[in-house]
């Protein structure tokens, strides 16, 4: 690794704006955020509704950046930060695979910068400082019953999704059900990832709803926020850090930004707007990674974080691959290596409908065809011919796990030329800022879910009156669904049609400023499997088994 001193020079950072975490890890002031008009093209990658397996976009994210350095041109990754429950459950690391890694990609794994830890500490003594408000009778309508903020831990740990607190006698009281999300899941995580500065961090996080006042009516019920429990100055003291985004580097020694980790499906699952703003300062690319599938982390890339941050991309690339779209031809994972020619054309439909989605949006779409050593010619011919007969600009085998950045040159070229044929795309946005609640998720549902229409149960549907007449409306959706499915139904492949998306729930982040509808079962806090990560130290304090 080249000592992150040297990187952040090479893209142009001065030395008083870097903060060193040790030799090849850094913290960057957010003054050195440049706001004089260079502005480098921005490149959201995203991917094609996954597998249980994961298909490697971070990997491919990586490689794209070393092969565009090969080319000369001055980029930057942004990318997510890991979080430890995957770490430690089925996913393992984040930080890419082979010859296309964040490095160091040990302390990127494992504790990192203490971003996270940050945020779960302010999560919880907002937690801590409602309970004592409530308990107090401080607010006036304000008790226990009414407290909607639950704990967080960064620890896949089922136990704690339902929980008692408070039990042991009244000098332990509030006693209350409550129950504890990941830490990913945490509103504060999505406010971090969002905020472009101290004082819209101070602002949206005097914004959180904690609960609401006992009124008997639901209508006439009132939200008490972190500002009302006065929480927001203590809030701001532990994350003064954490607002700072990180840089690192590729395994050939390119920067990448690292910065924030909010959940794909509960929150929008981007990396920071500020790590995003300050890369377009320096780099003449900047490839930004969205969460999970282009359903879900492209388009809340592009509604949620782009729309209203300035940071609309210049083009696409959605990495996809054999396997994947045999998934989606309906092949079990285990049989994912076998050749099957025919599921591949099945699932080709899935790929097909997220270029076509992506391309509404006016943006020209390179397919990255992720090889895997089961791939035949005749399989990748399929996925190459059918990407370019939806639309792609063009459609890419990639061969960076196995060859770093001179696996990924042709696909490097073709995502440039895509961002030189249209300099300044004009986004098409899937809804009006303006439009109802209602109508943002029936616009989500017809044209990025392929539903025919949506049902709200009734709950459901009378809280989605309450927010938008509480003057919420103008706010954008953040589709809480399953990630391995277009639908909100996990065994729906491929790219399922004429169906009604069911809508159960209904919730508010005032605060990361998004409402978010919930279809189906999501679960916020994520169990361990049956054989979790064993990880370990060798004699020297290296970290094995990631």
């Amino acid at each position: 690794m080249r000592p992150i001193m040297d990187v952040a020079e090479d893209l142009g950072l001065s030395p008083d704006a870097i903060i060193p975490y040790g030799h090849h890890k850094a913290k960057i002031r957010l003054d050195a955020i440049r706001d004089d008009g260079r502005r480098g093209k921005m490149v959201v990658v995203t991917g094609i509704t996954p597998t249980p397996a994961g298909e490697g976009k971070t990997t491919t994210t990586v490689g794209l950046t070393q092969a565009m350095g090969r080319l000369g041109k001055n980029v930057v990754a942004t990318l997510r930060e890991p979080s430890l429950g995957p770490i430690f459950g089925i996913k393992g690391g984040g930080t890419g695979g082979g010859l296309s890694l964040i490095e160091p990609e040990d302390e990127v794994n494992i504790h990192f910068t203490g971003d996270a830890h940050a945020v779960g500490s302010a999560h919880n003594l907002l937690a801590a400082l409602t309970d004592n408000v409530a308990q107090r009778g401080r607010i006036d309508g304000f008790r226990p019953e009414g407290i909607t903020w639950r704990r967080v831990t960064d620890v896949e740990d089922r136990a704690l999704r339902s929980i008692m607190t408070g039990i042991g006698g009244s000098n332990n009281a509030p006693v209350r059900e409550s129950g504890f999300d990941i830490v990913t899941a945490s509103e504060i995580m999505a406010i971090l990832a969002l905020s472009r500065d101290l004082q819209d961090l101070r602002a949206r996080l005097s914004r959180v709803v904690v609960g609401y006042t006992n009124e008997t009516r639901v209508a006439d019920r009132t939200p008490i926020t972190a500002e009302d429990v006065g929480a927001v100055g203590s809030m701001m003291s532990l994350l003064r850090y954490a607002i700072q985004p990180n840089i690192v580097q590729t395994t050939e020694g390119q920067p990448v930004i690292v910065h924030a980790g909010p959940f794909g499906n509960i929150a929008h699952g981007c990396s920071s707007v500020v790590g995003d703003r300050l890369a377009l300062g320096y780099a003449d690319y900047v490839l930004s990674e969205a969460g999970f599938g282009a359903d879900l982390g492209f388009e809340k890339f592009m509604h949620i974080k782009a729309r209203f941050n300035g940071l609309e991309p210049h083009a696409a690339v959605i990495v996809a691959s054999v396997r994947a779209v045999k998934y989606h031809g309906g092949v079990r994972v285990r049989d994912l290596g076998t050749p099957d020619v025919e599921a591949v054309q099945k699932g080709m439909e899935n790929l097909t409908h997220l270029i076509g989605m992506i391309k509404s949006f006016n943006l020209p779409v390179i397919v990255a065809l992720n090889h895997f050593p089961t791939d035949t010619p005749e399989e990748t011919a399929i996925l190459k011919q059918g990407s370019e007969e939806a639309g792609a600009f063009a459609a890419v085998e990639s061969k960076v796990f196995a060859e770093g950045g001179a696996g990924g040159m042709e696909l490097a070229e073709a995502v440039i030329a895509a961002t030189e044929a249209d300099d300044h795309p004009e986004i098409d946005y899937a809804y009006a800022v303006e439009d109802t609640l209602r109508e943002k998720v029936v616009a989500l549902a017809k044209r990025v879910y392929n539903a025919e229409n949506v049902r709200w149960a009734l709950p459901a549907g009378r809280t989605l009156r309450q927010f938008q007449e509480r003057g919420w409306g103008d706010l954008p959706i953040c589709m809480a669904k399953t990630h391995l499915s277009i639908s909100h139904r996990p065994a729906l492949k491929g790219r399922p049609s004429g169906y009604t998306f069911q809508l159960s729930d209904v919730r508010a982040s005032i605060g990361a400023g998004f409402i978010y509808p919930v279809a189906g079962n999501i679960v916020t806090m994520p169990g361990l499997p049956g054989s979790p990560r064993q990880l370990d130290v060798d004699d020297e304090g290296n970290i094995l088994g990631l």
